[in-house]
């Protein structure tokens, strides 16, 4: 009687599940906060791409290779949600620079071939191993040169039977480690599911759970086929060589490399005999399965209703996607070492000679955590990684950090900034502090050459005061206007479009201005940050940098109220010729922490 039978097939992973459908896979698991979290993408089924998978037998060895490379894949991928990707060896990090191949794809590479080569030292040399021991003895007692080939026949199945015994016993002793044995829950749930869909029932918790934890396409029944088959085999195959009574295909390493290239064959063999079988069920048919069935219940456990959870997510994904062709593809949001990815972002700030404390700053704003948390971080998710890269990619251009970032800290406030104006800095602080100082509630206060309206904006918030804020950059304004809303002071700080005092009516208790104060000259050999990231408008103060200091100076006094004061930043080995602009004011000037003169406080003359 033939059967119900799905395409999709699965595998047990850490904490998981993954199923493969014709076209897709997806990988199902519970993050450490106990979500569940899918990853999925399309394949192209094998028929398309090798018409070899279209041929019996050898599609079963191509299959084989196939599937143990997609599950070691799906196996780490699961891993790395909970941040279980060890640090690459020494070698695996130099290889992978010497190919140009990546850390990940190394390590899984490294990890099937040992896979690879401890099953073939349990399965196949320790077996063969075991007949040459009782060979050795047969011809010591008997005195026989070579074997006849009915004794050759035996011991090839004495072998067999061997390989079957460490086979179980392997599998028994893997069942008292308590990682594994909730791998084992997961592949019953894996099953579970299967089964419930090729019942004809709505996959649901409760439908699923009453199904057997035991399938037909299993691949540890896939596995105990491929024992059964290999022992008559490899005992035909020794018999014939026996009875060719030819001295050298007697020799163990010849015995045993013949056992080697058999592999395949014997997998193909197996793999349409399991297919098969797996499409009917009667009586002579579950004689056969019932082997392989019977050593499922020590690769499956039951699982619990949150396990069955997540092989419905995976088997329900993969149905849907390969239903549809046009469903976005998922991926884990995984973990990875942090002080790794730390390392690499410190070595590329070093080409553009910045600070490797910025990755600091990077790795903050990118994990949404403060800066003094990130060196108590272990991992970093990927999510984070790609966000904290995009950031390093740009900074690495010459942009300054601030602007890549989009907004920075000024005097306690947040200040969003783009390419349209200056990124603040510590001696603007300076300013306002001094301007602060002789600022209440009740003062007016014009703010010219506002920029991001960073100066207006601390002024508001600190002593409520009015604040008119002028720019000549209309684009400049736009962010201050984003800025005076993002900080809630729109019923303080009033902007205007206007060159200095050209638009400005009537008069202030204080003026501050932050203007641009660096000679043309000098334009070209500022720093690459600052030179091709800031808006020239706000940098070029004219052929001595102090063009916009003689027109605040002309026309002040008849914009400042009865003892008003103007505050303004200005250059190195500026101020003493302000001072002599400003020649109708008393004028005091103050340093910056570096100790270089920076503030000019000037008040009319009495």
């Amino acid at each position: 009687m033939r059967k119900k039978c799905t395409s999709i097939g699965g595998q047990a992973v850490i904490e998981g599940v993954m199923m493969r459908g014709v076209k897709s896979i997806a990988t199902a698991v519970r993050d450490d906060k106990g979500d569940i979290v899918v990853e999925s993408n399309y394949v192209t089924p094998q028929t398309e791409k090798n018409v070899a998978y279209k041929v019996p037998v050898a599609r079963g060895f191509l299959n084989l290779c196939s599937s143990m490379g997609i599950g070691m894949k799906s196996l780490m991928r699961s891993g790395e949600v909970f941040g279980e990707d060890a640090e690459p060896s020494k070698f695996e990090s130099w290889l992978a620079k010497k190919t140009g191949v990546d850390i990940y794809d190394i390590v899984m590479a490294i990890s099937v071939v040992l896979g690879v080569a401890l099953s073939l030292f349990l399965f196949v040399f320790l077996p063969h191993e075991a007949e040459v021991g009782v060979t050795a003895l047969i011809k010591h007692f008997t005195g026989w040169e070579l074997l006849p080939a009915w004794v050759s026949f035996l011991l090839s199945l004495l072998e067999g039977a061997i390989r079957v015994a460490i086979f179980i016993g392997y599998i028994a002793l893997t069942t008292l480690i308590p990682d594994v044995k909730r791998t084992y829950m997961y592949h019953g749930a894996e099953h579970k599911t299967i089964n419930c869909y090729e019942h004809d029932l709505e996959l649901t918790v409760e439908n699923t759970r009453k199904m057997s934890r035991q399938h037909d396409r299993c691949g540890t029944a896939f596995m105990f086929i491929v024992m059964v088959i290999s022992i008559f085999i490899v005992a035909v195959v020794n018999g014939v060589l026996a009875f060719t009574q030819v001295p050298i295909l007697q020799n163990r390493w010849i015995k045993f490399l013949i056992k080697l290239v058999l592999i395949p064959i014997v997998a193909g063999v197996s793999y349409e005999v399991l297919k098969f079988m797996a499409r009917y069920d009667n009586a002579i048919v579950r004689f056969f399965k019932a082997p392989g069935l019977w050593l499922q219940m020590l690769t499956t456990k039951e699982p619990t209703d949150d396990m069955i959870e997540v092989a419905i997510a995976a088997f329900k994904t993969v149905q849907a996607m390969d239903e549809n062709p046009n469903l976005e593809e998922l991926r884990f949001d995984v973990k990875k070492p942090l002080k790794k990815e730390r390392e690499l972002m410190e070595q590329k700030l070093k080409q553009v000679n910045a600070d490797s404390s910025e990755v600091e700053w990077i790795l903050s704003i990118a994990m949404n955590i403060k800066r003094s948390e990130v060196n108590s971080q272990n991992y970093i998710k990927e999510s984070e990684l790609n966000k904290a890269n995009e950031i390093l990619n740009k900074r690495l251009t010459g942009m300054p950090l601030w602007k890549v970032i989009g907004n920075t800290n000024f005097y306690g406030y947040e200040i969003d900034i783009n390419e349209d104006v200056l990124c603040p800095r510590p001696e603007t602080e300076n300013l306002v502090e001094k301007a602060l100082s002789k600022i209440t509630d009740k003062t007016s206060v014009l703010d010219l050459c506002t920029g991001s309206g960073c100066i207006a904006i601390a002024i508001a918030k600190e002593k409520g005061a009015n604040v008119v804020a002028s720019d000549i950059s209309s684009k400049a304004l736009d962010v201050a206007k984003k800025n005076v809303e993002k900080n809630e002071v729109q019923d303080k700080v009033a902007l205007i479009e206007s060159d200095l005092f050209e638009k400005i009516d009537g008069k202030y208790d204080v003026i501050v201005s932050n203007p641009p104060y660096i000679p043309t000259k000098e334009i070209e050999s500022l720093d690459k940050e600052v030179k091709e990231f800031d808006p020239l408008i706000a940098l070029d103060g004219g052929e001595d940098g102090l063009d916009v200091y003689r027109k605040i100076a002309k026309d002040a006094k008849a914009h400042l109220n009865k003892d008003g004061y103007i505050f303004m930043e200005c250059g190195e080995n500026q101020s003493q010729e302000i001072e002599k602009i400003f020649a109708d004011f008393d004028v005091k000037i103050e340093k910056d922490l570096e100790g270089v003169d920076r503030i000019i406080e000037a008040k009319v003359k009495e």
